[in-house]
């Protein structure tokens, strides 16, 4: 399997849309991590299956949640820029890329 990394910029995101959820609900932000950590598993499992958004960034869709992970693929890497709110300024990732 491919080994996959996350942008510092993307680790924060994720972290705090993690700990929003888990104030709204118990165990929600749990329920987020589980979803992407498995959305992460599918990417470096078939990495090549995302379609390509812009300038070789891929995007592939979180379940139950409206978050999508964007990445580029780097030779045997693959390197996440953004953990992504689906419905929230679009194309703020633009210069992680």
């Amino acid at each position: 399997m491919i080994q996959v990394s996350l942008v510092p910029a993307a680790s924060e995101e994720f972290a705090a849309a993690a700990a929003y959820y888990e104030s709204q609900q118990c165990g929600l932000g749990q329920a987020l991590v589980d979803e992407v950590e498995k959305t992460l598993n599918r990417i470096a499992e078939h990495p090549k299956a995302a379609r390509v958004v812009i300038g070789g960034v891929r995007r592939r869709l979180v379940h139950r949640f409206p978050f999508a992970v964007l990445y580029r693929l780097r030779d045997k890497h693959i390197v996440v820029a953004a953990i992504a709110h689906r419905r929230r300024k679009p194309g703020y990732w633009h210069g992680r890329i």
